[in-house]
């Protein structure tokens, strides 16, 4: 059984997710189905996929869960930078997000290659 909870990958995702719910309540109400919503449930994304992938049998499965993750890394990324062009962010508080994100996206992608090479 893979205990996630020990991985570093996940608690940065954690840690992303809580920091993704802090700057997002300052978005205007206006995007509050939109794209409030939208990045919200992509960073919980990348969690939930870390988690289910490691409940996981096969190595097969496992990997398609850490490539859904990764995925919706990439996806945080993009709204991140929709958000900055839009005016809603800190610079401070994107180039933080956006420097966990590449930690993030680099610790699953080493994972899944070291899934692929086993």
């Amino acid at each position: 059984m893979r205990n996630f909870r020990n991985w570093d990958v996940y608690r940065n995702a954690k840690n992303l997710t809580v920091v993704i719910y802090q700057i997002t309540k300052d978005f205007p109400d206006t995007e509050r189905s939109g794209l409030i919503s939208q990045i919200r449930r992509a960073s919980v994304s990348i969690v939930a996929n870390i988690a289910e992938g490691a409940g996981r049998v096969t190595e097969r499965d496992f990997k398609h869960f850490l490539t859904m993750a990764l995925g919706s890394a990439f996806e945080v990324e993009a709204l991140i930078e929709v958000s900055d062009d839009l005016k809603f962010l800190e610079e401070e508080s994107k180039i933080k997000t956006l420097v966990n994100l590449e930690v993030i996206q680099k610790l699953l992608n080493a994972f899944i290659t070291k899934l692929s090479v086993t």
